[in-house]
């Protein structure tokens, strides 16, 4: 059963469990023992908006000429729909997406919609992600009914931090992340002097505010920062799920 949390409790909530939830380090990675956010109904899903004029537009409907496979060839996803409503789609075992252009600090939008009908469970349900400076992964699944450990489900920074809440929406419907990333830095000497801090909204519903990353984002395990550019790509995860996205546009937030 689905306990449901409405709009007008998220903040009390998100200030009850905030700092539980933000604290990767007290739980073991994938702990099944650690709790799982309440759930919120974000309510419906809007149309495609207009993205802002500054914007940096990565895929507006029509085709993948922004992004590349992750071996550096074409983009191998397949594109369907038209127009505003238009979106690609994974296609299994042909590998990630990486954006052709790189971006340090950004705001990004972007849009997915899980597999329907539902035909797995737990990490096999809709999974995908979007990885921030091809590094640190926002994760995608679905969510929706559908328990698994909490710093894996829909929106948790992989392995480290559970959303504080869920506000999945069933299969099938278009989910939207809004995510405000700030990148770490770095000394000459390739110490961290700032760590990575994130913020993100999943369907309109603060999920992370301004938290900050231990590392890069990993399976089993929580690597340490290794200096890297202050500009890389964004990608997409193939991870065996026709999982599809449309409407992803980013703002360049950076100094210069």
């Amino acid at each position: 059963m689905r306990t449901i949390v409405t709009i007008a409790g998220i903040l009390v909530l998100a200030a009850i469990s905030g700092a539980g939830a933000q604290a990767p380090s007290s739980w073991p990675v994938h702990s099944t023992a650690r709790p799982r956010p309440p759930v919120v109904d974000p309510g419906p899903a809007a149309p495609p908006s207009r993205p802002p004029s500054d914007a940096v537009v990565l895929f507006d409907g029509t085709d993948l000429s922004s992004w590349r496979a992750d071996d550096g060839g074409p983009a191998r996803w397949r594109v369907g729909g038209s127009g505003a409503g238009g979106w690609f789609e994974v296609v299994p075992g042909t590998g990630s997406l990486v954006s052709a252009a790189s971006f340090g600090d950004v705001q990004l939008h972007i849009e997915w919609a899980s597999p329907r009908p539902v035909r797995s469970e737990g990490q096999d349900r809709g999974n995908s992600g979007v990885y921030l400076m091809d590094t640190y992964e926002v994760q995608v699944l679905d969510s929706y009914e559908n328990p698994t450990y909490a710093d894996g489900q829909a929106a948790a920074f992989y392995g480290q931090h559970p959303p504080l809440m869920n506000a999945t929406r069933p299969p099938g419907e278009w989910q939207s992340y809004d995510i405000v990333f700030r990148a770490p830095r770095f000394d000459a000497a390739g110490r961290v002097t700032r760590p990575a801090r994130v913020t993100v909204l999943h369907n309109g519903v603060l999920v992370h505010d301004a938290v900050e990353l231990t590392g890069p984002t990993a399976h089993e395990d929580r690597p340490p920062y290794e200096a890297h550019a202050p500009r890389l790509p964004i990608s997409l995860q193939d991870h065996g799920a026709p999982v599809r996205y449309r409407n992803i546009w980013v703002r360049d937030l950076s100094d210069g």
